[in-house]
C-alpha cells in the first residue's frame, strides 16, 4: 500500500471523450490529518453527469479542473481512520473520484451496512440514481393511481427505478429502452409497455401503446425520444427534467429548423409542467425516508435492479464512452479493489 494510481483530466474534450482527454499515473498513498479518513476504492460510479464537469461551460456545479483527479462517487474501505466514529475496516459511501485510494473528511461519509445489500448498489439504486428517480418522480412527477407514466433510458439505474416506483404507486409504467434485450428486460421488471427507440418508429409506436396519452414523462435522455413523447402529453401532464445524456457530446445546436416554438405551444396549451431538478436539492430532506422506502421495496422484490461491473479502474474511460451512448446494460459501476 504504497502507490496510489489515478486517472486525471489532462484536457477538456471537444465532442465524445478521447483517450487524450486522461491522464493515468501513480503518486505515493496519502496520509489523512485530522478529522480525515484514508480510504481504499473498492468500487467506483460512472454517471452521465461527469461529462458536464469535464467541461467548462456554466453549469450548476463546479468543473473539473485540467490536471485534477475526475470526480466520481466511489464505495470504499476505510484503511486508516483520523476520525471520530469511524474505524478501520468500515465501508462507506464516498466521493473519492477516480483513484485507488483518497483522503476524506467524514462529514459527508455514509456508512454502509454490507448486510443489507451488495454495496456496490449504493452507487446505484440505493445511492445517487435511486435517489435521483425517487425524488424526481415523486415530488414533481407526482403519479396518481390510475395515470401513465413514460422514461427513457429505462433499464438504467435512474429509469428501471422510475418505472418500478411507478407501479408501486398503482400508475401505468411505459419503458423506452434501446435494443431488443433491454426491452425484454423491461418487461421482466414488470413495465407495462417496453419499446425500443432504436426502430425508428417511437412515435407511431408509442401512439399505438398509450392511446390514453402519457401524464408523466420522466426526462433524462432529450434528442430524438422527447421528440416522440411530446405529442402524447396529456393536458397538465408533468415533466421531471434531471438529464439530457442525447446531447452531452454535442459541440453545436442540431440542424434543422428551431422548435423552440412548438415546443413552448406544447407547455401553454397543454398547461404542462417542465421542471429541472438536481437531486441534491432534495437530499437532506427526503434521503432517510428514500433510504427507509427503498430497503424495503427491495426486501420485499417490488423494485429489482441490474448492475453492469466491469473491472479495472485503467479501463474506466472506455467505459464512460460505452455509459455516454448507451453501452451499457442496468448501473455502470468500475470494480477497484474488490472483485468484478
Amino acid at each position: 500500500m504504497t502507490t496510489n494510481h489515478r486517472i486525471r483530466l489532462n484536457s477538456r474534450p471537444v465532442g465524445a471523450p478521447t483517450a487524450e482527454n486522461y491522464l493515468l499515473d501513480e503518486v505515493p498513498v496519502p496520509t489523512p490529518g485530522e478529522g480525515q479518513v484514508l480510504l481504499r476504492t473498492l468500487y467506483l460510479s460512472l454517471d452521465p453527469y461527469m461529462r458536464g464537469r469535464m467541461s467548462d461551460a456554466k453549469s450548476y456545479a463546479k468543473p473539473v479542473e485540467v490536471g485534477d483527479v475526475m470526480v466520481g462517487a466511489t464505495v470504499s474501505e476505510v484503511v486508516e481512520s483520523n476520525a471520530e466514529g469511524f474505524a478501520a475496516g468500515e465501508i462507506v459511501l464516498g466521493y473519492g473520484g477516480w483513484q485507488e485510494y483518497s483522503v476524506e473528511s467524514t462529514g459527508h461519509l455514509r456508512k454502509i451496512d454490507p448486510e443489507l445489500a451488495p454495496i456496490s448498489t449504493h452507487l446505484g439504486v440505493l445511492g445517487m440514481p435511486g435517489f435521483t428517480a425517487y425524488a424526481g418522480l415523486l415530488e414533481i412527477g407526482q403519479p396518481k393511481e390510475g395515470e401513465t407514466v413514460a422514461v427513457a433510458a429505462a433499464t438504467g439505474p435512474v429509469g428501471s427505478v422510475v418505472g418500478q416506483i411507478a407501479k408501486i404507486k398503482g400508475a401505468t409504467a411505459v419503458g423506452i429502452a434501446s435494443g431488443p434485450d433491454k426491452v425484454a428486460h423491461l418487461e421482466e421488471l414488470g413495465f407495462d409497455v417496453a419499446l425500443d427507440h432504436r426502430t425508428g418508429n417511437l412515435r407511431q409506436e408509442l401512439k399505438e401503446a398509450v392511446p390514453q396519452g402519457i401524464d408523466v414523462y420522466f426526462e433524462n435522455v432529450g434528442g430524438e425520444v422527447f421528440d416522440a413523447v411530446l405529442p402524447r402529453l396529456n393536458t397538465f401532464a408533468r415533466v421531471p427534467v434531471c438529464g439530457l445524456v442525447a446531447n452531452y457530446n454535442l459541440t453545436s445546436l442540431p440542424e434543422g429548423p428551431d422548435r423552440s416554438g412548438a415546443l413552448m405551444g406544447n407547455i401553454l396549451s397543454k398547461s404542462l409542467l417542465v421542471r429541472g431538478f438536481i437531486q441534491t436539492e432534495f437530499a437532506e430532506r427526503l434521503t432517510p425516508q428514500f433510504l427507509t422506502d427503498m430497503s424495503g421495496w427491495l426486501k420485499d422484490g417490488k423494485v429489482r435492479f441490474r448492475e453492469d461491473i466491469r473491472p479495472g479502474l485503467e479501463k474506466a474511460p472506455e467505459y464512460f464512452n460505452d455509459l455516454l451512448t448507451g453501452g451499457n446494460f442496468g448501473k455502470m459501476v468500475v470494480a477497484v479493489g474488490a472483485d468484478s
